[in-house]
Formats: structure tokens, sequence, C-alpha cells
């Protein structure tokens, strides 16, 4: 068996470079045992797209020259290479390189370097002819709210910029955006079925989405990822990201945790994509007038993960039907004034008529077995609209004012009557005997009724002025915002559990409970009716320097935000600051430090505790950042790679404490709670394979918090041992000790994570790349509901995937060729077909647990599993 995996290496060996499969196998290896079955099947089922084309002899001709910046300063290591033919190279310290190109034929140059705009330029030369070719590079640019800034003035901050082009290439369950964001250093995520993230132990509420400065909200109802369908953010629309997982500046908005600001597209040129899969399908279309005045930009998506819940161990009919429109609109009349209307529909469906459920679990020395039989169904309803209107002014090339008014609702249902009767009990682990996996008794029957008719519709309304003026060796930024909002939530849930005849919960004998008892009892009772009608005022004011002395280049900032709710009639001032230096060394290093102190106001679902209360005098959370960080770019393989390091305390006071299951958020409603989080980042990206950008990044954190009043009474008999919760009416309770638990693991306390997304492609035929996706985290906190004594006090398995995909380019360059000019796909860019091996390890990851009762009271956590091994099959065309 190691031989013929060996032989399976020297295959694979063949056509990847080393890096790539020592990175590859030593991160699979990391994450499970038993690699070498799984690696021979998928190298079996992908043998066809690692099969090398044999190559032709052909001619060859040389360019050469040199690459410059801006300042005519010459570019070292920028990369050279041929659209879709083999080859290239990087230019030396110089700014020269030389090149050998085929012959006779058109070929498409590309000149790249981190941090520059890529140039591209058509050739075609004769056999053994030298031609030159210099060019030079211009820094690439990102678009911050109401102002440019480049790529290196984003390393004085803590934005880390992101490619949205990679959105299409890394292979995912949900696809979008968000899936590059959860392989980033600080974020975390244990579910391939939503797009959602915590970020340095915050949970999903505590980020900011910003979408052209227009701030994103989300569903308020969804109990569980396969609900979730499409986030709002469309890749294919999207020209820039910029994320940042603590320490921004004050024109971002109020939450604690992180933000994520993306700006769509301004297109020039008529172009569009098109994408389908077993997961659904996308459509976009771009372009302008020929004067450029007149802007449009519109997308589609359709999705259904039907295919993936139907592998759930929860067998049923599953109806799921996502839906997403969003168009953008752009008119300039003069160079002075321009108007955007942006807007936005998603309906999300989901229906589904459980059957069966089975799920085994446990050790071996006991090993459980769930089963589960239902009746009843379910039927959710997310309908959202979004609408912006948007008026840019610059009176001259050192002012900027916007002003924006949009509007977002969202209509809301969530219906379902399921009765579930369960059996519990001991499966049979010895592999000679007849009934081996079989259940041999039941520890436990019943039966559960899940109800809820919950209703939800809400409005936000907002007018917002934002403006900018920037000076020689500084910029100033101000905002103001005032908000409307509308909330009506009409709530009806409970659920019930019987054990053999036995309505839970029971009192067998609790100390101060007058006896056994076996009356009707529903649980989780909400039913109540809330209308919250609220208005928000907020402003911040930012200026930024930039001090060049002869030790380096020094960039500070500081400002500070205000805000004030009209429901708890709290007003709030955050000052936050930062500042960078870059040092006059040979090496190219930043060095940054950042802090503030970020309040979170509650909005809707802080307020509304587990009885369905609201709590209007609630406060707004706080957290005070203090983050040190550096950035070193360097050279390695004579390739670019980029180094950062982050460092973080956070102080939180004010909390809300909250249970979290799947993604679900249930508030105490309160704040008691003070706490912490510590931690540290790294993050490793460039060109581990020449040309393609790859990363790695690896967390350490630990966030821990103390909640007022979380004490419990331990109970002693006559003997002095202590009585647990269900113990014989003959134990006589004698004395009791009060137990303060102090700081306790958050829910949201994952200690170590580990991402990486991987790129490469066959050397001698790039048309054929692989894309790696993979995630590590180790477990997090979970007890039993109820419980005081056992509040995340355990740990799930740690949460371990590896997605992989393998694409084969089947058109492409059409439009630089004159040959093809009359060919009917002459105006397809590129085509490509992709396999997707969704996880790959086949690893059964834990996302929540069912609390399952016995007529004692006894709990058993049943565990709910992810999805397992899937294909998926995608084709995308760009046009």
């Amino acid at each position: 068996m190691i031989g013929s995996f060996k032989h399976i290496f020297s295959i694979f060996a063949q056509y990847f470079s080393n890096k790539t499969l020592y990175l590859i196998i030593g991160s699979i290896l990391f994450m499970h045992t038993h690699l070498y079955r799984i690696f021979r099947s998928v190298i079996v089922s992908f043998f066809f797209l690692l099969s090398a084309f044999v190559c032709n002899a052909q001619e060859f001709g040389e360019i050469y020259g040199v690459i410059i910046d801006e300042s005519s300063n010459p570019v070292p290591l920028a990369n050279i290479s041929l659209s879709d033919q083999k080859g290239g190279t990087i230019s030396k310290m110089d700014g020269t390189y030389q090149l050998k190109i085929p012959a006779n034929k058109e070929i498409v140059v590309a000149f790249s370097y981190v941090g520059y705009n890529t140039s591209y330029m058509r050739i075609r030369i004769k056999s053994g002819e030298r031609k030159e070719l210099n060019r030079k590079l211009t820094p690439s640019t990102t678009e911050l709210p109401g102002f440019v800034i480049t790529d290196e003035k984003i390393r004085t901050s803590t934005l880390t910029p992101l490619d949205p082009r990679l959105a299409s290439s890394i292979p995912t369950a949900s696809g979008g955006l968000e899936a590059l964001i959860k392989t980033l250093p600080g974020v975390t995520s244990n579910n391939e079925l939503s797009s959602q993230y915590s970020v340095r132990g915050g949970n999903y509420d505590e980020n900011l989405v910003y979408v052209n400065d227009v701030e994103i909200y989300k569903p308020f109802l969804v109990r569980s990822g396969q609900q979730e369908g499409l986030s709002f953010l469309n890749s294919d629309l999207v020209s820039s990201i910029l994320f940042s997982a603590g320490g921004f500046d004050a024109r971002y908005g109020d939450k604690m945790s992180s933000v994520l600001d993306i700006k769509y597209k301004r297109p020039t040129v008529t172009a569009g994509s098109v994408s389908a899969s077993l997961l659904g399908a996308s459509l976009h279309l771009e372009g302008s007038s020929t004067d450029r005045r007149l802007m449009y930009l519109i997308g589609f998506r359709n999705k259904s993960n039907q295919y993936l819940l139907n592998t759930l161990e929860t067998k049923g009919d599953y109806k799921p039907s996502f839906t997403d429109l969003q168009g953008m609109i752009t008119f300039e009349p003069n160079p002075k004034l321009e108007f955007t209307v942006f807007g936005n529909y998603a309906r999300n469906h989901y229906n589904i008529i459980p059957s069966t459920r089975e799920t085994s679990f446990g050790t071996i020395n006991e090993a459980l077995q769930l089963k589960v039989y239902f009746d009843g169904s379910e039927t959710d309803r997310f309908i959202n609209y979004m609408g912006a209107f948007t008026t840019n002014y610059k009176p001259n090339n050192d002012l900027s004012l916007k002003l924006t008014v949009s509007s977002f609702q969202t209509i809301e249902s969530e219906t379902f009557d399921i009765t579930g009767q369960y059996w519990i009990g001991n499966l049979e682990t010895d592999q000679g005997s007849d009934n081996f996996g079989e259940m041999l008794e039941a520890k436990g029957v019943g039966t559960y009724h899940n109800h809820a008719r919950n209703y939800l519709d809400a409005q936000v309304a907002a007018i917002e002025h934002r403006g900018i003026y920037t000076r020689a060796s500084s910029t100033m930024l101000w905002g103001l915002k005032y908000q409307l909002e509308n909330v009506n939530d009409r709530l009806n849930e409970w659920v019930m559990n019987d054990s053999a005849g036995y309505t839970l919960p029971t009192s067998p004998g609790i100390p101060g409970a007058p006896g056994n008892q076996s009356e009707i009892t529903l649980q989780d009772i909400v039913r109540t009716t809330i209308s919250l009608n609220s208005s928000r005022s907020s402003g911040f004011i930012q200026n930024s320097w930039e001090i060049d002395n002869d030790r380096g280049m020094w960039n500070v900032t500081l400002g500070a935000r205000g805000n004030y709710w009209d429901v708890n009639k709290q007003m709030l001032i955050s000052p936050r600051g930062g500042v960078s230096f870059r040092p006059e060394w040979k090496k190219d290093i930043v060095f940054r430090f950042s802090s503030g102190l970020y309040y979170q106001p509650p909005f809707y679902r802080e307020l509304r505790d587990k009885q369905g209360v609201l709590n209007k005098d609630l406060k707004a959370q706080s957290s005070i950042h203090v983050v040190f960080g550096t950035d070193y770019n360097f050279t390695a393989w004579g390739r670019p790679f980029k180094f950062t390091g982050e460092t973080y305390y956070k102080y939180l006071q004010n909390l809300v404490p909250y249970d979290v299951d799947n993604v679900r958020i249930r508030y105490y409603a309160t704040n008691s709670a003070k706490g912490y989080a510590t931690g540290i980042d790294f993050k490793v990206n460039g060109e581990f394979v020449k040309g393609i950008e790859s990363w790695a990044s690896l967390s350490v954190m630990q966030t821990r918090e103390d909640i007022d009043d979380d004490n419990y009474y331990d109970y002693y008999n006559d003997e002095g041992k202590r009585i647990i919760q269900g113990f014989s009416l003959n134990d006589i309770v004698v004395d009791s000790t009060l137990v303060t638990r102090g700081y306790i693991p958050r829910p949201t306390d994952q200690r170590v994570t580990f991402g990486l997304f991987f790129q490469d492609y066959l050397p001698k035929n790039p048309t054929y790349k692989m894309h790696l996706n993979l995630l590590f985290g180790t477990g997090l906190p979970y007890g039993p509901p109820g419980s005081v004594r056992s509040r995340n006090m355990q740990r799930m398995p740690a949460f371990r995937r590896v997605d992989i995909g393998f694409s084969k380019q089947f058109l492409g360059a059409a439009k630089y060729s004159e040959n093809n000019k009359r060919n009917y796909l002459h105006f397809i860019n590129d085509a490509w077909i992709s396999l997707e091996v969704l996880n790959l390890l086949q690893v059964n990851n834990t996302i929540s647990y069912v609390w399952v009762k016995d007529v004692n009271n006894r709990q058993y956590a049943v565990p709910n599993y992810l999805t397992p091994r899937q294909l998926n099959l995608k084709v995308v065309v760009n046009f």
C-alpha cells in the first residue's frame, strides 16, 4: 500500500511544483490520518486533469526591455507572463528582463507586480527576432469613502486588500466573497452553509459591512445556515475589497469587531459573465456609453443548496430557493457632478418536510444512536429590499462632497410545526456480532414538538453626508448621518418534550421542589407582539497627516465618532487613532499601532430577551482596542511576498451575554458582563507559485467573560458528598455552598485557527489550475441549555475542512486574435470548467447539538453534523 502511494506521489510530482505538492500534502496530513486512501481516489478521479500534453516543437523570438514606475525608477522582480501560454520571467534588480516567446503568432504579454496595475500588450514577432518592450507600471488604487488612496497608503492602516476575482476561484459550498474573508487571520467560521463569520472573539452581529459607503443589513430570523441563502455581496460586481479585523478608523461605524468595505465597479467597457453549477447560477452585465458619462452594472443570482441538504442526516423533502437581483446606474453630467442609483431585491425561500433522522455518536466504549421519525413541515420566507441614491459633487480637486439617501426593508416569516418521535440507545460495537451497528436497547424514548409562527417587518431609512478635503500632506474626512428605524415583530413559539409519557422537565427531588411531578410543561415559550420606532444620529471627523523625515515616513490618523439613540437616551463619543512608521531601511517594512474606544449601540435583536421582552434601557456595549502590527514585503524564490502580523488586546465592558445555536444568536438583553479578547495573527501571502497569489494565515486567541450573578449552589449530604441534580429523595441536604464562576469562555472562544488558500497550475499548460481552500479551528465551547454550572464548559470537536477544485480553461484570449474575429465565439474573453471536491477529507464537522432527555432528566448531546463530501461542477464564461 505504501508502494502504491509512492507511485501516485511520483505521478503527481511530475505536473505540480514541489512547493505545491509539499504544501498540499503537509496541510492534509495535518487534517487527517487516512490521507493515502482519499488522495489515491482523488488522483484517480481527476487524472485526466493532470495529464500533460506533449509540446510540439515550435520556433521562438525574444522580447527584452526595462520596467519602471511613475518616477522612472526600475521595478525589480516584476512578473512578465504570457496569456494562455506557458513560460514567463521576472525583472532583475535593475528592472531589465528578457523572455523567449513563440514566433509567428499573436501573443498577449502581461506585466505585473504587487501594488501596481497589470499592463497588457499584444505582440507578434518573427522567428529569431529580438524586440524591445519597455513598460511603465502605475500604482494600483482602491477607492475609499469619497477619495482614492494607493495600496502603499493601505499599508499604513489595519485594512487588508483582497482581489475580488479570486471569489470565483475559491472552492466552497456557500460561495461568495465571504469564503475569502474566512481564510484571513482573526476570522473564524465553522459552517460552510453560512456566509457569516466572527472576528477576534466577537459574534456575527459585531461586523460592519459597507457597499459604496452604504451599511448593509441582514435578515433577523435566520436560525441556520440552511435557511440563509445568498449573502448581499455579489462578487461579479465588486471592484475592491478592504477588510479590517480591528483598530479601524473613525470613518467606519459603530460595531466592536470588524469592517468589510466593498466598492462596486465603475465599468468603462461592455462586459459580462455567466456561471452555472450544481449549486446555482449567476449572470452579470456591465458597460458605459461612448462618452463614459453613463455607466450601468447589473447582477442576477439564483441558488439552491438542495443538492447539499439532501446529504444531511435529517432526510426529507428540501425545497430551498434563493434569488437576488442587484443593479447600479451612474450618470456624470459633468466632471464635477455625479449621480448614482443602487438597488437590490432578494427573495430567500426555505421549505422542508422532514421524514427521518439517524445519528450515531458517543465513544468506542459507549456508542449511541438517535433515531427520529418526523411529522410536519417548515416554511420560511425572507424578502429584502434595499435602495440608495447618491450625489457626489467635486467643486475642485481638493474637495469632495457626497450625499446619500438609502432605505432597507426586510419582510420575514418563520412557520413550522414539527413533531419528532425519537429513540436513543446503545449500539452493538462487537464487530463479530450479527447485530453489529444496530441498536441493542433503548435508553430513552419520547416525543417532542416544535412550534413557531414568527413574523417580522423592519425598515431602516437614512440620509448621510460625507466629505473630504485634501491638502499636500494631510487629508480630512467628516460625515453626518440621521437614521429612522421601524420594527414590527410578532412571535409565537414553544417547545414540548415528552419522554415515555412524562412531559419534561420532571421534578424528581431537586432541592426546594415539592416532590415528583409530571405535569404537562411547555418550554422556551415566547408569545409577544413588539413595535419599536426609533431614530439615531451619528457623525465622525478624522484627519490624517504624512510626516517625512530622514529616518522614514510617519502616518498619523486621529478621529472621533459620535452617536445618539433616542430609545436609551445615550450619547456616545468614540475617539480612535493610529500611527504607522516606515523606516528608511533596506528592508521594506512598516510598523503600526492603532487604538480606540468602539461602542456598539443596541439594535433590535440585542434588546429582545429569550422571553420576547424588550429592554429599552439597554446600554451600548464597548470595546477598547489596542493593536500592534507590522507589514513586511520581501522576496523568496525570486518572487514577491508579504508578511503581516498583529497582536491585540480588547477590553470589553457592558457586554450583553448571548447563546449561539447554529447561526442564531439569543441575547440576555442585559448589560451584565465584562470580558476581554487577546491574541496574535499572522499571514503570509505572495507568489508561492509563480504568477498567482496564495496565502496562509494563523491565529491564536482567547476571549472570556464574567457574567453577573452566574452563581450556583453545591449541595452536600450528611456524609459530606456533593449531591448532583436528580439525586435520590433519601439524600438529606445538610449543607450548601455558593459557587461564583468568574471568567468563563465566551461562545466564540476558538483558541487556534488556520486558513490556507493555495493556487497552482501545470507548468507546461497553465490552462489547468488547482485551487485549495483549507480551514482548521479548535473546538468552540458549549454546554447544556439552562445550566449555569455547565455553561460553555465543554468543547466541540475541532473544525477541519478541505475543499479542492480543478479547473480547465477551454476558451480564452479570443478577442486578441485577428484570425478569430469572424468566429462566433470571438466575444468571449475566457471560459472555464471546474470540478470541485467539497469536504475532501469527509470530516463530520459539528455545528451544534440537539439535547435529548430521558424520563430521569438525563441529557444527551446529539451532534448536528454539517455536509459530507460532495462534488460540484461549475462553468464560468467571461465576455
